[in-house]
């Protein structure tokens, strides 16, 4: 048996110049590095997809934000157009009862011109005055209406006296008297007539007319026999 020196270990081998195997080393490491940046780049594309859909779900809020808003905004804008509107509206009725208040006050004085007129005594000063007053009233939109003549119409014409006359076909305004006026489509009174109906059994000219026909027929055909 062979007696083992006391006081000496086994030794891995060492190279001759006395350095570990460098070549392993290197295979290691590269491993290693192969191995992190797998994951890693991994983690790189996981991280861009999920900021891509946060960016995506950020413009999709954005886009139903910016449509909500729109709506809000033409609903305010039709609101407003509308309430444009009403005001325009209400301010030109008031303003033409505000007119026809006024123009109702000055009739009487109109009356009394248009009678002064007609007896000649609208003359001088008191004539120039008349004129302007009268001139001012038809700027402001007033018109006379009424004349001898026309057909009765009782949502315009008042009939303060009534009569039968030959001459007429239908309910006619034989004298006025007192004129109506309006201010646009605004009646703000209407005019008083006397009114003539149509005789009682007295015929329509045109159906005399045609009555009166079959005679001249009969008076062009030739005798029989």
């Amino acid at each position: 048996m062979s007696e083992e020196t006391p006081g000496f270990e086994e030794k891995p081998e060492v190279p001759a110049d006395g350095t570990p195997d460098a070549a392993a080393e290197p295979k290691a490491a590269a491993s290693s590095e192969e191995e992190a940046a797998a994951p890693a780049g991994d983690s790189a594309a996981a991280q861009t997809a999920g900021r891509e859909t946060a960016l995506l779900a950020q413009l999709d809020q954005a886009r139903t934000a910016l449509g909500e808003r729109t709506a809000d905004l033409q609903r305010l804008q039709a609101e407003y157009q509308n309430y444009r509107r009403r005001v325009e509206r209400d301010r030109i009725a008031v303003k033409e009862i505000a007119v026809a208040s006024l123009l109702t006050e000055l009739l009487p004085t109109l009356d009394d011109i248009g009678r002064a007129r007609e007896h000649g005594e609208l003359v001088g000063g008191f004539k120039s005055v008349a004129e302007s007053l009268e001139t001012a009233a038809a700027k402001m939109g007033l018109q006379q209406f009424g004349k001898e003549g026309e057909p009765f119409d009782p949502t315009i014409h008042e009939a303060l006296m009534h009569s039968y006359a030959p001459d007429v076909t239908e309910d006619t305004c034989v004298a006025i008297l007192q004129p109506g006026y309006r201010i646009g489509e605004r009646t703000i009174r209407p005019a008083r007539v006397a009114v003539a109906e149509p005789q009682p059994g007295t015929a329509p000219k045109s159906e005399a007319a045609e009555a009166e026909a079959p005679s001249d027929k009969d008076a062009d055909a030739p005798d029989e026999g």
